[in-house]
């Protein structure tokens, strides 16, 4: 897209030196803007000219072309993106051919007939003085719009009042999107609302496009349909920190966009990085100062966890309530394992953490939640208070799916599970619970694929994910299954794996022999071999148990 300071062709023709002149072809090009004025002295001109000129030439190049070869030269021209073209027609030529006029009017492309009387280099210093008068007056406006953009950030005003400011000056529709806060601030007033509809279902599409275009650092320009037309649109990415936040989008729906409307955006868009960076130094603190508080309501140190309850009321938490504690781990998808690639990716789980912060604290006030959210490494701690012990399943499944939901939409490319510890009475217990939450996603996620795991849930892995019985498990596992599992690894056969049938379905050989595909005298001479090696009876009540177990911690292990 070609953006210039200037005037319009239709301004042009209002100057006074150009009352005799007319607009012959190209109407639909009036609002094309003119940047700077050329003459052309040699049929080569285009190898000179820049976008946005308004180039005067005679029609004594036109006298020796056939129509072919005078529309190639508009057909140029046009490509060039010139603004149009003034061609003194006589008295070289009565008029121009008719199809070079339609040809011209197919390009949108305009032509002015430039009267026989006027000298091309009068006509040329008119028009650069206006331009240069229009561009010190475009000079005024922005540093005008710039004392207002200042006003703001010292008087401290929202964010809402720089989309205002921007619409109000580039007199087309405003949208900014923001990621940190998941909020979006319109100024469509100038629209009707039919067309609000479609901007908002533009900005939508501009984010569930699959191309990396909502990543860019640059400003984005390309043309959308509107109400059935193409329009200009403009996104500028709003960058913090070296990363987009959001973006700020305007479409020519009302006015062009040009030099002066980007001057007046990227302004816009410094002023509403600075808003957002303040924004994510007050959120980095107020997370920073959760995350002290709830490492010292965890804390196996006593003062600390009375310290951390003196301090409840700060923070809007009550001592008697219920509580639990949900812990949420957030892990890129990579294909191929590398130590520096995965640094990286937590990394940028790290750049993710308060914009799923934010979103989790939203969907917590929709949902009229009480508690804290707080941060650790790439993971998210969530302590939830609850007066009725009635409504906590109900709320927390709502609460959870809506997460998960919505991070997933957020962050496509994101592993995200959810780890839920006990309810228990008081806030004094915040700690068993957190400690639950963290071997119910721990253990959790050797277990299952499940998204979102509850430690009630775990069975048996309650007792066996606790960290001080590793090597305890590890003894038990060694004296029971270990010698069954380097006999199926030295001889390839699936003992294992027929025990896991055998305690899938209590023992039923003929069930046994259907899952495995094998046949029933198979299968119980593996049942034998399986006795043999093992040294255990799997009629005895306490050998199967222990059998039973030893596969269960084989999956942790």
């Amino acid at each position: 897209m070609t953006r210039q300071n200037g005037i319009s062709i239709e301004e042009m023709l209002d100057l006074e030196i150009m009352n005799k002149c007319k607009l012959i072809a190209g109407f639909r090009g009036i609002r094309n803007t003119v940047s700077r004025v050329n003459i052309a002295a040699d049929p080569d001109i285009f190898d000179w000219v820049q976008p946005g000129e308004f180039l005067l030439t005679t029609a004594y190049f036109f006298k020796k072309d056939d129509i072919e070869g005078q529309k190639r030269w508009i057909r140029e021209a046009s490509q060039k993106h010139l603004s149009g073209i003034g061609i003194k027609i006589s008295p070289y030529l009565d008029c121009l051919p008719q199809e070079v006029l339609n040809y011209a009017d197919e390009l949108n492309f305009p032509i002015v007939d430039i009267h026989y009387s006027l000298p091309l280099s009068d006509v040329m210093i008119e028009i650069l003085k206006e331009i240069f008068n229009k561009q010190a007056s475009l000079l005024e406006r922005i540093e005008k719009v710039h004392e207002e953009f200042i006003e703001v950030i010292l008087e401290g005003k929202s964010i809402r009042e720089v989309v205002e400011i921007v619409s109000g000056y580039i007199k087309n529709p405003v949208v900014l999107a923001l990621n940190l806060s998941n909020k979006t601030f319109n100024q469509l007033n100038n629209v009707s609302d039919d067309i609000k509809e479609e901007l908002l279902k533009d900005v939508k599409r501009f984010y569930t496009a699959r191309d990396s275009k909502s990543r860019n650092k640059k400003l984005y320009e390309d043309k959308v349909i509107i109400n059935g037309k193409f329009v200009d649109r403009m996104v500028m990415p709003i960058i913090v920190k070296d990363d987009v936040y959001g973006h700020l989008f305007t479409w020519s729906v009302n006015a062009p966009l040009g030099g002066f409307d980007l001057s007046i955006i990227d302004s816009a868009a410094t002023i509403i990085s600075l808003s957002v960076l303040q924004e994510l130094n007050i959120r980095e603190v107020e997370i920073r100062h959760r995350s002290e508080f709830f490492e010292d309501l965890i804390s196996i140190d006593l003062k600390r966890r009375r310290k951390a309850l003196e301090k409840a009321p700060i923070f809007d938490l009550a001592l008697g309530n219920y509580c639990v504690v949900e812990v949420l781990s957030l892990k890129l998808r990579f294909e191929e394992k590398n130590e520096k690639r995965e640094a990286y990716l937590i990394n940028r789980v790290k750049d993710h953490i308060n914009a799923a912060v934010s979103i989790i604290e939203e969907i917590m006030n929709y949902l009229n939640l009480k508690g804290i959210i707080s941060t650790r490494l790439n993971g998210i701690q969530i302590l939830i208070q609850f007066e009725d012990k009635e409504i906590i399943k109900n709320k927390l499944d709502d609460f959870n799916n809506r997460i998960i939901s919505t991070l997933e939409t957020k962050f496509p490319h994101m592993d995200i599970r959810i780890g839920v510890g006990r309810v228990y009475e008081g806030l004094e217990k915040a700690n068993k619970s957190f400690s639950d939450a963290v071997r119910a996603i721990r253990t959790g996620k050797k277990l299952t694929n499940k998204k979102i795991i509850t430690f009630d849930e775990l069975g048996i892995f309650k007792i066996l994910a606790q960290d001080t019985l590793a090597n305890e498990l590890e003894d038990f596992y060694k004296a029971t299954l270990k010698k069954l599992e380097d006999y199926d690894n030295k001889k390839s056969t699936e003992l294992l794996k027929t025990l896991e049938a055998y305690f899938m379905f209590n023992g039923n050989l003929s069930k046994i022999s259907e899952h495995l595909y094998t046949h029933y005298n198979t299968v119980l001479y593996r049942i034998n071999r399986i006795e043999e090696i093992t040294g255990m009876r799997l009629d005895n009540p306490n050998d199967r148990l222990n059998l039973e177990i030893a596969l269960k911690i084989r999956q942790l292990l």
